[in-house]
């Protein structure tokens, strides 16, 4: 991940910031510019719930040159209690503990380090409750 992209996507890395559409109230993660259901440009920054469930979920056993060394990992679309979708991260549990329906927990993580003298990234990833 390129460190500007990184910068500019720390308030959801970090504090799960997502923003709430003030003309029809659809919850944006990540936030945009233009409400997709009214076409509104008035938002407020509201904090996502940290607990879910897991609705899909793969095992990747074929990784991106940085990811190579976490193979088998888990891979999940979790939705959150308030009804937002995320793909996650799964951790600290073996690829065989997961199904679909099982409740989850947002924590924070490092993601990966962008070379051996780069910025360390971090951002969430999900637990099993």
């Amino acid at each position: 991940m390129p460190s500007p992209r990184y910068h500019r996507e720390i308030p959801q890395r970090y504090r799960l910031e997502a923003e709430k559409c003030k003309k029809c109230g659809k919850i944006l993660f990540p936030p945009r510019l233009i409400c997709p259901e009214c076409g509104s440009k008035n938002f407020e920054k509201v904090i996502l719930p940290e607990n879910g469930k897991i609705i899909t979920f793969t095992i990747i056993r074929v990784a991106p040159q940085q990811f190579e060394a976490e193979v088998p990992y888990a891979i999940a679309i979790v939705e959150l209690e308030n009804g937002v979708k995320i793909t996650t991260q799964v951790v600290d549990c073996k690829p065989e503990d997961l199904e679909i329906g099982n409740s989850v927990k947002l924590v924070f993580r490092k993601i990966q380090e962008e070379g051996k003298t780069g910025i360390i990234c971090y951002g969430y990833k999900a637990v099993l409750v």
